[in-house]
């Protein structure tokens, strides 16, 4: 993902001051079709955490949405728009 893509994405919160994700955006940038991305949801494969910026990135926050193996990671400034974004594949421990 380009950061000139990225910049064109802009985050709400809600009235608590979560963020509100817009499902066909995630599902895009996870590239599966909306369907598939609602069964990860809605089976429990999806989670996300927000971390606060600290120091130079004061103002700043770290969001990152989990689903499955993969996860996509946006830096978001204090208006909401996504400064950089990108979308690891994770890798797991063997089993024992």
């Amino acid at each position: 993902m380009s950061d000139n893509a990225a910049s064109k994405v802009k985050l709400e919160h809600d009235r608590e001051g979560d963020f509100i994700l817009d499902p066909e955006l995630l599902a895009e940038r996870f590239a599966l079709g909306p369907e598939r991305f609602r069964h990860f949801v809605q089976s429990g494969h999806v989670r996300s955490s927000v971390e606060q910026g600290m120091g130079e990135d004061e103002g700043r926050q770290r969001l990152t949405v989990r689903c499955g193996n993969r996860a996509w990671t946006a830096v978001v400034d204090a208006n909401g728009n996504v400064i950089s974004e990108n979308l690891t594949v994770l890798r797991h421990a063997p089993v024992r």
